[in-house]
C-alpha cells in the first residue's frame, strides 16, 4: 500500500509539474498566438537533429477542456484523427477484452492505395496523465516506412478561460543512415518543392524563405494533424450519420488554406478517396 501511495503522489507531482509548463508555455506564446500567418491561434515550430525530426503545434481551440480529454484520453477516438490524413488507409484499435491498448495505422500513398500495399505501424498508447486540469497521452510506434523509427504523437492538453482549450501536439520520428537517404531520396522527387511554415535565412541571401526538406516535411504533417483534431472534435456537434462528411470536408478546406504547403488533390478526390476507406474500415471491423 505504501508503493501503491508514493506511486500516485509521483503521478500526480507529475500532472502538476506538467500543467504547470503547458500553462506557462501559453503565458509565453500568446502574443504569437494572437497575431500570425495562420490567421489562427496557432504556433508551428520544429527542430532537427542527426537522427530524428520533430514538429509541434501549439494552439487554442474553440472546444471545453473536458471534451478534448474524453475523447483522446483512450485509443477508441484517434482512429478517425489520423484517417483524415491523405496517407493515411486503414487504421483500428488493438488489445483485447474491449478496452484497446493500442492502434494499427496503416500509411501510403496520397492517393487511393489497397492496405496491403501501405505500411503498416503498431502504435502503443499510453495515457501518462488525465487530472481536471491536464492531460497527456502518446502514442508510440518503434518502427517505420523508409528505414524509419520511433513514431511519435504526443497530445498534452490544458484548459483555458471561456471553455477554450490549449493544446500541444509534437510530431517526431528518427531514423539512422539508410532511412535519412531514403527521405531524403523521397523529398527529392514526390516531396520535390514542398516546404513548412517556419521562416529561416536564405542561403543564397535576400528575403526569408520557408523552410525545406525533413523539417519542412515534419512540419507539413504536424500541420495535417493538427487540423485532424481540430476537424475531429468540430464534428461532434453534428449527427453521429453526419459527423464523418463533416470533418472529411472542414479538414479539407482547412488544409487549402495553406496551399503552398498542403494542397495535393482535388477536393473531389480527397473525398471520394476518403469515403472509399471508410467503408473499407467499416467491412474490416
Amino acid at each position: 500500500m505504501a508503493a501503491t501511495a508514493l506511486a500516485g503522489s509521483a503521478m500526480a507531482t507529475s500532472s502538476d509539474s506538467g500543467a504547470a509548463a503547458l500553462q506557462a508555455k501559453y503565458t509565453a506564446l500568446a502574443p504569437q498566438l494572437a497575431r500570425n500567418e495562420f490567421q489562427r491561434p496557432l504556433v508551428i515550430e520544429s527542430t532537427e537533429a542527426a537522427n530524428a525530426v520533430s514538429g509541434n503545434a501549439y494552439a487554442v481551440i474553440n472546444y471545453p477542456f473536458s471534451a478534448v480529454t474524453t475523447a483522446f484520453k483512450s485509443p477508441d477516438n484517434w482512429c478517425d484523427v489520423l484517417m483524415l490524413h491523405l496517407n493515411t488507409k486503414f487504421c483500428r484499435t488493438t488489445g483485447g477484452n474491449g478496452s484497446p491498448t493500442g492502434l494499427e495505422v496503416s500509411i501510403g500513398k496520397k492517393g487511393p492505395q489497397e492496405v496491403k500495399d501501405a505500411y503498416t505501424l503498431a502504435f502503443d498508447f499510453k495515457l501518462d496523465s488525465a487530472t481536471p486540469d491536464y492531460m497527456a497521452a502518446q502514442l508510440n510506434a518503434d518502427k517505420g516506412p523508409l528505414g524509419t523509427n520511433n513514431y511519435r504523437i504526443n497530445l498534452r492538453v490544458v484548459p483555458l478561460a471561456a471553455g477554450k482549450t490549449f493544446m500541444h501536439l509534437q510530431y517526431s520520428y528518427g531514423y539512422g543512415m539508410a532511412g535519412r537517404m531514403a527521405m531524403q531520396g523521397y523529398l527529392a522527387t514526390v516531396g520535390s518543392g514542398k516546404t513548412g511554415f517556419t521562416l529561416v535565412n536564405n542561403p543564397a541571401g535576400g528575403e526569408k524563405t520557408y523552410v525545406d526538406g525533413m523539417r519542412g516535411a515534419v512540419e507539413r504533417n504536424t500541420m495535417r494533424y493538427y487540423l485532424a483534431i481540430d476537424a475531429y472534435m468540430a464534428s461532434l456537434a453534428a449527427p453521429p450519420a453526419e459527423q464523418l462528411e463533416k470533418r472529411l470536408q472542414q479538414w479539407f478546406d482547412a488544409t487549402e488554406r495553406y496551399p503552398r504547403q498542403l494542397h495535393e488533390v482535388e477536393r473531389t478526390a480527397y473525398l471520394t478517396m476518403k469515403r472509399n476507406e471508410h467503408r473499407r474500415q467499416q467491412a474490416a471491423e
